[in-house]
């Protein structure tokens, strides 16, 4: 699956990680967070990790400290039995084959995510509580849009001191937002 860059940039973000383990986003002149980068992964929007002092591209070692953070956090979801496999596999003639199989395997799964949401969607909206289903699907989606963080402004492109007068504003509109959501859907 394309990766999709920003939208002030036609390459990927470029973070420096440095020799005390801060992360710096060359795009937006800010420290950023492990999660700051979880984040953008989750949005689709690429990013490349460099080695501050030797220009190395260490991406992947920290997108894997990012998969052990939420390992470690209680978020579990590779199985015991997978990293034994998967350990197995280091070291065999098939090592070479695996990652491509894990990428188009991943990338077929988060294709069809969409596909398997809407027949549940469908299943579940069709029948005699249909009506129901819709309205507490809405005000799920409706919250977990109140919920997720903003990226929008990412390259940094606005005055530092307005930002948290821009951040409230925008975070009262939401809420204003959310709440005329939660009002339509309760007279419906």
């Amino acid at each position: 699956m394309a990766r999709k860059a920003t939208a002030d940039s036609t390459g990927p973000i470029v973070i420096k990680k440095y020799a005390n383990r801060r992360l710096y986003n060359t795009q937006s002149s800010k420290y950023i967070t492990l999660d700051y980068l979880a984040e953008l992964t989750r949005k689709d929007i690429e990013f490349k990790v460099v080695d501050a002092k030797t220009g190395e591209d260490i991406t992947h070692n920290v997108l894997t400290q990012i998969i052990m953070e939420e390992e470690n956090g209680g978020k579990s979801m590779l199985p015991v039995n997978f990293l034994r496999q998967i350990i197995a596999l280091y070291g065999d003639s098939m090592q070479g084959l695996v990652p491509q199989f894990l990428e188009s395997s991943m990338d077929n799964f988060r294709k069809n995510q969409k596909q398997v949401q809407d027949v549940i969607e469908n299943a579940l909206t069709s029948g005699p509580f249909g009506h129901i289903a819709k309205q507490n699907i809405e005000m799920m989606r409706a919250a977990r849009e109140a919920f997720t963080p903003n990226l929008g402004n990412i390259a940094g492109k606005k005055d530092k001191k307005d930002k948290p007068k821009e951040n409230l504003d925008e975070l009262k509109r939401q809420m204003a937002d959310l709440q005329a959501r939660i009002d339509k859907l309760s007279r419906d």
